[in-house]
């Protein structure tokens, strides 16, 4: 059963993957019923997460990420299928805290293969490359990476399972979640800023505070 806390940021979702900004910033969730953040920081994710725990330590935390971004490597996050095929993800969902290979070391991140069906408390999304608005706004522009490079996703049949893999890993938070939306690199041109820089304002255009504004030191 899907928390109560997260029905009205399921709503918010629907309304951001089709781009319907304005709709959606009508939908935002409570910050103390279902807190929602964005940041450029991956370590900072991870404080949010932990601190967002520590008064309830048996709730579960835990990153997850497209697929289809292979250049998540460059910041520490392996998600090839080789390396997903033989990990132990039983443990990622199930083992304790002190055990580094379980969710909670926020070292590996969930595809949306291993993740969808299930739920943690605390969320940190990993955007990737493979959906990032278009210069207008007005539609996304829907990727993947093969080989070395990043190829254009034409057919609708396609789009539509790369906007429901961001479903899926934007809807597997109870308590709340934090969106990672990574810099970028101007020298490498699989991880281009201008793109991921869009995919952060269309964010903020949809009613999502940043942590640093919401949650300030």
């Amino acid at each position: 059963m899907r928390s109560h806390r997260a029905q009205r940021w399921a709503e918010w979702v629907n309304e951001f993957l089709t781009l319907r900004l304005d709709a959606a910033r009508a939908l935002v969730p409570d910050s103390h019923e279902f807190p929602c953040v964005v940041t450029r920081d991956l370590d900072d994710a991870r404080d949010w997460l932990r601190a967002m725990r520590a008064d309830e330590p048996e709730h579960r935390t835990g990153l997850v990420a497209t697929s289809e971004d292979q250049r998540l490597r460059a910041y520490g996050l392996e998600s090839s299928s080789a390396f997903r095929i033989g990990y132990p993800f039983d443990k990622w969902f199930l083992a304790p805290s002190d055990d580094v290979r379980s969710s909670f070391a926020l070292e590996v991140a969930a595809s949306e293969f291993e993740c969808q069906g299930l739920e943690l408390d605390w969320v940190g999304m990993c955007w990737g490359g493979d959906l990032t608005p278009h210069d207008d706004s007005f539609g996304w522009e829907y990727r993947k990476f093969r080989g070395a490079g990043w190829k254009n996703v034409h057919q609708d049949v396609e789009r539509a399972y790369v906007r429901n893999r961001y479903r899926v890993l934007l809807t597997r938070a109870r308590r709340g979640m934090v969106i990672w939306v990574p810099i970028g690199s101007e020298g490498d041109p699989t991880r281009d800023p201008e793109r991921l820089d869009r995919v952060h304002k269309a964010l903020l255009a949809a009613g999502l505070p940043t942590l640093e504004d919401a949650f300030p030191l």
